[in-house]
């Protein structure tokens, strides 16, 4: 590793723990910015995406890496199930599995809404304005 690229390395490990982590580092601009100049030493253009995180730091809040006790919790016990039925094995279908589980668990459900009006609504606003019509 180059001299460049493990300044570069430096700078992004600290980002992540600093500003990243569980608390934010009273100067997380700084080390923002000084990933920034480094990764650009390494010939690496700011995108929009990093623009747009760099030009809205201030509202990143406080406590952006925590993970309450009831989601960790949570979690384990999710993994142990998918653990028990995959017999210890890791791989792609279980973690699609797993994801599959949280879908579902959504308090969210969505209905599809036909485009067209039923047949009663029809037949309602029709009458509604023959009604009005004639008065």
């Amino acid at each position: 590793m180059t001299q460049v690229e493990e300044e570069a390395w430096v700078a992004f490990t600290n980002v992540v723990s600093g500003f990243l982590g569980n608390k934010k580092d009273p100067e997380y601009g700084r080390l923002v910015n000084v990933m920034l100049e480094n990764f650009e030493k390494l010939g690496c253009n700011m995108n929009l995406k990093l623009h747009f995180l760099h030009s809205h730091l201030d509202f990143f809040p406080q406590n952006l890496g925590d993970v309450s006790e009831e989601q960790g919790e949570r979690f384990h016990q999710d993994i142990k199930q998918m653990e028990q039925r995959y017999q210890g094995r890791w791989n792609v279908a279980m973690i699609a599995d797993y994801c599959w589980c949280l879908k579902r668990e959504t308090k969210q459900n969505q209905k599809r809404r036909s485009t067209r009006r039923s047949f009663a609504t029809k037949r309602t606003r029709y009458s509604d304005k023959r009604h009005t019509n004639i008065n």
